[in-house]
């Protein structure tokens, strides 16, 4: 069983910060890649922002130079630094990871169960 477990999401104001927790924990052997993903009201999911173990990244281009991912594997946990926040970046916002498992041989997707974030004044 794998958990992905996330925290941080709120009400803020545009303009202000936010901080994204995402920590994942069960019977893990290996994580791949762990990003985060967001839906607003009426529109599909969409990447948000990735980042390997390796440490590459990839950001939507809505949030380049905003929002900063990070990740620390020996805590198994990624964060979503979030900046400058806008009306528009409201969504709840999901947690991903690829996860090999005690139980499985291969990489397999895991989500979280969201978090809202609201910008608004």
């Amino acid at each position: 069983q794998v958990q992905l477990v996330e925290s941080g999401g709120g009400l803020v104001q545009p303009g202000g910060s936010l901080r994204l927790s995402c920590a994942a924990s069960g019977s893990i052997v290996s994580i791949n890649t762990m990003g985060w993903y967001r839906q607003a009201p009426g529109k599909e999911r969409e990447l948000v922002a990735a980042g390997t173990g390796s440490g590459s990244t990839n950001y939507a281009d809505s949030v380049k130079g905003r929002f900063t991912i990070s990740r620390d594997n020996a805590k198994r946990t990624v964060y979503l630094q979030m900046t400058t926040l806008k009306p528009e970046d409201t969504a709840v916002y999901y947690c991903n990871a690829q996860i090999l498992t005690t139980s499985t041989l291969r990489f397999r997707d895991y989500w979280g169960q969201g978090t809202q974030v609201t910008v608004s004044s």
